[in-house]
């Protein structure tokens, strides 16, 4: 039994480090030879935009569920970042233009993040500190003045507390929004720093 063993030890190659080192970095580097240009990354990351907003406007007008202030300040983030990369795929700028681009796109999902997270926060607060609920967007909208709305859409309220659907049972969909902001923007980042 252990001349088995011996042989089978024999005829393995012997590990070395190094070697396994090298051969992840020439896989890395692969990795990274596979990506596409950066006017079709610009363009991929629009169309993720889109297929976010097409998803919230499913689950609104589909599944009726209402968004909330917060909910709808993430859709301006979401749509700005997309309009950020398609300028940036139509206009194909030269290595400093498009490092200000993928960053006025990283921009925005870092603030659209920032709504993300408050939202999960409001979510996650005892009931007894949850805000109260106010009226729903159309109707602050059309009856409050124009900086209500936007403290509206800024600070959220009672209604941005509510979890009415989660994915998979797990997620929520601000957490899901969460994913989406990092996901865009680390292929902003990527795209910025990129040689």
């Amino acid at each position: 039994m252990s001349d088995i063993f011996d042989h089978l030890l024999s005829i393995l190659p012997e590990f070395d480090l190094r070697m396994a080192t090298t051969g992840l970095n020439t896989m890395i580097a692969r990795l990274l030879d596979m990506m596409p240009g950066s006017r079709l990354l610009n363009l991929l990351i629009f169309v993720a935009s889109v297929l976010i907003i097409g998803m919230a406007l499913y689950m609104e007008h589909v599944m009726l569920l209402q968004p909330c202030g917060l909910c709808i300040t993430q859709r301006v983030f979401v749509v700005l970042a997309g309009l950020v990369c398609l300028a940036a795929a139509i206009h194909n700028p030269g290595q400093i233009g498009r490092r200000n681009y993928a960053l006025g796109a990283a921009a925005m999902c870092v603030s659209g993040s920032y709504f993300a997270i408050r939202q999960i926060w409001l979510t996650y607060l005892p009931e007894d500190q949850v805000p109260a609920c106010g009226p729903g967007f159309n109707y602050v909208l059309n009856n409050f003045p124009m900086m209500d709305t936007l403290s509206f859409l800024l600070q959220g309220d009672g209604n941005c507390a509510e979890v009415s659907w989660r994915f998979l049972g797990i997620f929520s969909i601000p957490e899901l929004s969460l994913m989406g902001f990092i996901g865009l923007f680390a292929l902003c980042l990527y795209q910025g720093f990129r040689r």
